[in-house]
């Protein structure tokens, strides 16, 4: 300790006095005095002196240390537990270089820890990503434009997906065919909820289209804004709206690839659109094979109207080889040169060879031979007005190729049958059997003049008809249609047999799968428009 009672103060200089010496403190080499240890000042402490000088130290001079640890108070006798860290042998160290095992145990442990984290690593990054890519269910759409059934507005369907439409009643679940054999419905759409959407995605059975149906020349752009349900029935109208510089805007509804059958009854209770008196419009309900797609051209390409299970000249272009049969290029009509067909050919015809250069979905037969196919049509209507009578009617029809010579069907007494002829307006044959692109067995039927929507101010207080036809598909087969509720007539599949003046076999009633389609539009290809004033 010191004391205060031995400091004072000298002009001169300061000392730090140890019991046995004196070092003055202000000089220029550092001091060699040795330090007290600890035990030294508890039983000495030191004292300072003055003399008669003061002198003033700076803080490296007040707080120097000897360089030498022998003045620092400590023992450094004897070795220390570290000494091995810094006295280096080089012989003994020369000899644990020599005696180096890396198997021991602590590098094993490091190895292996490395190797688990490697491992990890790859199942992580490759393993995993793998098993989840061909493990996991692929998503589904349920029928919906996005992931869910979520349509393209964020919209859930919520509508029943059963086939047959729970409000359909009971009378309509069972029927029997023209040929006496019991039915029993197995699709139906009542159109009961109100405000549906038809876009793409928006429901599991229909689709309204939007395009230009340009094959026809339409005037109208089809857009699923013209196609909903009110008041418990599905409303399509056309308008006078300008869309995609086109005068009008219709619609088109179809079941393409996602509900098709194959024979049995379609019917449906339809208003017609405008007056009966007043042509220019054109309503259809009609059905189509599914392996073409009404309006989109590159899929009827070669498969519309194709109904066809021969390998002859009737599945080439133009129905003719090295220009035979020559009755193919003079039975035409005049203004396609008299020449028969512009058709491109059967595409899937069952002339297709079974090689990779060769296309064809099948099936075959038991023979082995691809099955001819393609896109035929049935039409349950196509509204007209009968000029001279100003009387509504339809023309009921099936579109067939190939073509017989000059477009004649043989429609004799066994081939087809009129059904209405105690009617007011009997059923009769169409005078337009076809052309250089289609072939048509058709009936003029004539519509309940009541059950047009020009009459009716709303859906609801409206007249509604049946219309629809039957069939049984094969060479045995028959359509017969239905309007007003009433049958119509009846073609036989005989009435599209073998034609030797063109050298084609039978068209059979439809085999393929049809689809459903409704739309209502306007062409002058086919009526002229008039005016409702």
């Amino acid at each position: 300790m010191v004391s205060r009672s031995n400091l004072a103060l000298s002009p001169s200089k300061l000392h730090l006095l140890d019991r046995d010496q004196v070092q003055p403190v202000g000089m220029s080499s550092p001091p060699s005095f040795p330090y007290l240890s600890p035990k030294s000042r508890r039983e000495s402490p030191p004292s300072i002196s003055t003399s008669s000088s003061l002198v003033s130290l700076s803080v490296s001079e007040k707080y120097h240390i000897s360089p030498d640890p022998a003045f620092w108070g400590s023992t450094t006798e004897g070795p220390e537990p570290d000494d091995h860290l810094h006295l280096p042998d080089p012989k003994r160290d020369a000899r644990r270089d020599l005696a180096r095992d890396f198997f021991t145990k602590r590098g094993i442990q490091n190895v292996g820890c490395l190797a688990i984290l490697v491992l990890l690593l790859i199942a992580l990054f490759a393993v995993y990503p793998l098993l989840s890519y061909f493990v996991r269910p692929s998503p589904n759409t349920l029928g919906g434009y996005g992931l869910g059934g979520i349509n393209g507005t964020g919209q859930v369907p919520d509508l029943p997906f059963g086939l047959i439409d729970p409000d359909t009643p009971a009378e309509a679940l069972r029927r029997t065919g023209f040929d006496g054999r019991e039915m029993e419905l197995v699709f139906s759409d009542e159109f009961e909820v109100e405000g549906r959407s038809f876009y793409k995605g928006d429901d599991p059975y229909w689709e309204a289209e939007d395009i230009h149906y340009w094959q026809t020349s339409n005037l109208e752009w089809y857009d699923p804004r013209q196609i909903t349900t009110t008041e418990g029935k599905l409303a399509i109208t056309l308008s006078d709206t300008p869309s995609h510089g086109l005068n009008y805007t219709g619609g088109l509804l179809m079941s393409w690839n996602k509900f098709c059958f194959t024979g049995g009854y379609l019917s449906a209770s339809i208003s017609l659109p405008g007056h009966p008196d007043v042509a220019g419009l054109w309503p259809a309900f009609w059905s189509l094979g599914n392996l073409g797609r009404a309006g989109y051209g590159a899929t009827l390409e070669g498969m519309w109207p194709y109904t066809y299970d021969s390998c002859d000249v009737g599945t080439l272009p133009n129905q003719t080889l090295d220009g035979k049969p020559e009755v193919a290029l003079t039975s035409g009509k005049i203004y396609s040169d008299y020449e028969l067909s512009y058709l491109p050919g059967q595409r899937l015809s069952r002339c297709t060879c079974d090689d990779p250069e060769s296309f064809h979905p099948g099936p075959k037969d038991a023979n082995g031979d691809y099955v001819g196919r393609g896109a035929p049509e049935i039409d349950v209507l196509e509204a007209t007005v009968e000029q001279n009578l100003r009387l509504g009617q339809l023309s009921q029809s099936g579109q067939w190729a190939p073509f017989n010579a000059y477009y004649e069907w043989t429609n004799t007494s066994e081939t087809y049958t009129l059904h209405d002829e105690d009617y007011e307006w009997p059923t009769h044959l169409n005078e337009y059997t076809g052309g250089e692109f289609q072939q048509a067995s058709s009936g003029i039927a004539t519509a309940n003049q009541s059950c047009y929507s020009g009459a009716n101010p709303t859906p609801s207080s409206g007249c509604y008809s049946e219309y629809g036809f039957e069939y049984v598909t094969g060479p045995d087969g028959y359509i017969g249609w239905v309007a007003d509720g009433r049958r119509t007539w009846t073609v036989k599949a005989a009435g599209l047999g073998p034609d030797p003046r063109v050298e084609i076999d039978t068209r059979p009633i439809p085999t393929e799968p049809m689809y459903i389609i409704l739309n209502l539009g306007i062409s002058p290809k086919y009526a002229a428009c008039q005016s409702f004033y």
